[in-house]
């Protein structure tokens, strides 16, 4: 009666737990305030203020929409294979980047991914690069460019440059490569009487209204390389608290992140450069890259050149430059502790595909290999089922014997499964071996932008959101979106059916409650996996499929074990009777 008890308060408290998660998140931790407005208190921030950047811009002023702030005249086209978009000569800004290839919804008539606005957008993020300098007319966020060069495209560089009137000469190339990388030469000459110093700076500025929820396990927000390795440790409420944020080390790259998109500055090879974060207030942040001083004397000039990430973290793309010299720049996805174990199962999942045209194929092939793979551990965990099973008797007649000694019980079993060859771990080995690959895709189907927008068949148009054919909402024919957690899905049922049928075929030796739990357990995991990405679930259907298919024929080859248990399982039912019957 106990058990029964404890059984019951067992599932009323997980059912609790899973329907009360996201009322409790949503309730205990909302999004945000509006965050605090930073003091420039050290000579690299006062330079950074003192560089005509844009200070903190209010609600108030975010009034415009994208397409009238991209209204204005003389901006010069980009027009890449992988990117659309514009430069603004008025402050030499890159404001306006879409990405050709990645569309905004999995609707045929989506539009482009926007990853650059103008400032004063609800969507506001882009990148601006100018000189810093005392006693010398620098160009800031209001001066108007002369332009050379349209459109910018791969091949066919682009020239803004401002004269001061005062000798000195400034100009930016701007040159672009066939994916997402900007390469930003900042040039100044000195014809003036006298020696002047400046430093080059580059910042990117961005809202984090529109930015990607930054989780446990997946990080979204300011990130670099400072030291040698790359720092996820800082996200936008710590530079809100900070103000400025200096990470330790020397600056490799920096820029914001997202889960599928990144913006970053990575500097001249070589260069003294200084790396920060800042709040500028009402949820807009700047980073800022700021080189040391240059000195130039009559008829000298002097150039930095930095380039300009803006673009999809797609894996091949990154690693590309990273093998180009961005040092470990296709670590800026978030591939976690255990990347060594997830980037093998990401390439075999992607060649899958490149074989087949469809990850869900891919998915159901990658689960086959690795069922395969763990057939031999299958075959020995049922053989020490079998030998489990064959020495029960002499198992039960040490309890009997030593009931009152529970040390001594113990050394006894141990003693006679050393003497018969038995390793009682053997059998829960293939499950412990799959709960790393089926972490591996977890993470794979959450964070890798090739996995976005991938369809399998029918209505699975996105194998990395929730199945969207659900029970509320008639399976896809109503507009409605249920709770994650009554959002039962097609594949959630199949989840469900599979497992149960799975518990169905092994027919364990186990008394009434023990049989209750195991009956329920597929039910309660369709309502916890039901919200997790289709691509996910796919995975857990096809394993447990060839999980059923491998029992049975692992029955046939051990016809004792089957016999076993279903013969213990008749003597526990008919127990469990006669107990009632008293």
């Amino acid at each position: 009666m106990d058990n029964q008890r404890n059984l019951i308060i067992a599932v009323l408290l997980s059912l609790v737990l899973l329907l009360g998660f996201d009322f409790a998140m949503g309730r205990f931790y909302p999004e945000p305030a509006n965050p605090v407005t930073p003091v420039a208190d050290t000579p690299v921030q006062r330079a950074a203020v003192e560089a005509g950047m844009p200070e903190p811009t209010t609600g108030e002023m975010r009034v415009q929409d994208v397409q009238t702030a991209l209204a204005s005249a003389n901006r010069v086209r980009i027009d890449a294979p992988e990117v659309a978009g514009s430069i603004n000569p008025v402050g030499a800004r890159i404001d306006d980047i879409q990405l050709k290839t990645h569309r905004q919804t999995v609707d045929r008539d989506s539009g482009p991914v926007r990853l650059f606005a103008p400032a004063g957008t609800p969507t506001q993020q882009f990148a601006q690069f100018g000189w810093v300098g005392a006693g010398v007319a620098v160009p800031g966020a209001e001066t108007v460019w002369q332009t050379s060069g349209d459109p910018l495209a791969p091949g066919r560089p682009v020239t803004l440059t401002w004269n001061n009137g005062q000798g000195q000469v400034f100009t930016i190339r701007f040159d672009i490569d066939e994916f997402y990388m900007l390469t930003v030469r900042q040039t100044v000459g000195n014809a003036g009487a006298g020696t002047v110093a400046l430093r080059p700076y580059a910042f990117i500025n961005r809202t984090s209204r529109t930015a990607s929820a930054s989780t446990w396990n997946v990080h979204s927000g300011p990130i670099g390389l400072f030291g040698g390795s790359v720092d996820f440790a800082w996200d936008y409420d710590d530079v809100d608290e900070a103000g400025t944020a200096n990470p330790a080390g020397a600056t490799g790259w920096i820029g914001f992140t997202d889960i599928y998109w990144l913006s970053a500055l990575i500097p001249q090879d070589g260069a003294r450069v200084t790396g920060t974060y800042r709040a500028l207030g009402d949820a807009d942040y700047r980073a800022d890259l700021i080189y040391d001083p240059v000195t130039l004397a009559t008829g000298q000039q002097a150039s930095r050149t930095t380039r300009l990430f803006a673009g999809a973290k797609e894996s091949e793309v990154l690693d590309r430059y990273e093998d180009g010299g961005v040092t470990n720049f296709g670590l800026a996805i978030d591939w976690g502790w255990f990347r060594w174990f997830m980037k093998p199962i990401f390439w075999l999942l992607r060649t899958l595909f490149d074989a087949t045209g469809n990850f869900g194929v891919a998915i159901i092939l990658l689960t086959v290999i690795i069922r395969g793979l763990m057939f031999p551990i299958a075959q020995k965990g049922f053989a020490s089922m079998a030998q489990m099973r064959a020495v029960q008797p002499k198992m039960k007649a040490l309890q009997e014997r030593y009931k009152d000694d529970r040390a001594q019980l113990q050394q006894e079993i141990g003693k006679l499964y050393r003497a018969e060859g038995v390793n009682p771990l053997a059998g829960c080995l293939p499950m412990f071996l799959q709960i790393p690959v089926f972490f591996a895709l977890y993470k794979v189907l959450l964070i890798a932008i090739e996995m976005r927008h991938k369809p399998f068949v029918l209505w699975i148009r996105d194998l990395s959101a929730p199945d969207p054919a659900t029970i509320l909402n008639g399976f896809g024919l109503l507009p409605f979106d249920p709770p994650s957690f009554l959002a039962i899905g097609v594949l959630a049922v199949l989840l469900g059916i599979s497992m149960w049928l799975q518990f169905k075929l092994n027919p364990a030796a186990m008394d009434p409650t023990q049989q209750q739990i195991f009956m329920i357990m597929p039910w309660v995991l369709m309502f916890v996996m039901a919200p997790f990405a289709a691509g996910l679930l796919i995975y857990w259907i096809t394993s447990n499929i060839l999980t059923v298919a491998q029992q049975r024929y692992l029955y046939a080859r051990h016809p004792q074990l089957k016999e076993a248990m279903e013969r213990e399982r008749e003597e526990k039912a008919r127990a469990a009777e006669a107990k009632k019957a008293i």
